[in-house]
């Protein structure tokens, strides 16, 4: 296996890494809201929810600051290696960067990142995560 397939194989991994990002905020956030009125109980863990909140602070941050996701910049530093053009790689790219990649305008992705961190936080409020403190006692 050559260098440039290295290269074109790890963008790829890294693409994948994005979309699984992406939808862990997005089904996250669903899993919350039906899990809290369903009473599941993996929706009040708080690594989960802790984690969960963290990553869409650091999506809209960078939106705020209008920073390209780290995932996005090394997934293009690879391609650009393998001589491979912005998004012309292979089947799996193509498909997965169908669904992360937009053409709107910065400022609608600042609107709907934030949107979401919104609901993110009043999730927080609605279906709370447990404490240590509660979910000690318990046992």
């Amino acid at each position: 296996m050559n260098a440039q397939t290295l290269f074109l194989l790890a963008a790829d991994g890294i693409l994948v890494l994005h979309v699984l990002f992406v939808a862990f905020v997005i089904l996250g956030l669903v899993v919350i809201l039906i899990g809290g009125r369903r009473h599941w109980s993996c929706v009040g863990n708080p690594w989960f929810r802790g984690l969960h909140l963290l990553a869409i602070l650091v999506v809209v941050v960078q939106a705020w600051l209008g920073a390209i996701c780290p995932l996005t910049d090394w997934e293009m530093a690879l391609r650009s290696q393998a001589g491979d053009g912005v998004y012309a790689g292979s089947f799996i790219a193509h498909w997965l960067q169908a669904i992360l990649y937009y053409d709107v305008p910065s400022w609608v992705f600042v609107v709907c990142y934030t949107g979401f961190g919104a609901l993110v936080a009043v999730s927080w409020f609605f279906v709370p995560p447990r404490s240590r403190r509660k979910r000690n006692n318990e046992h």
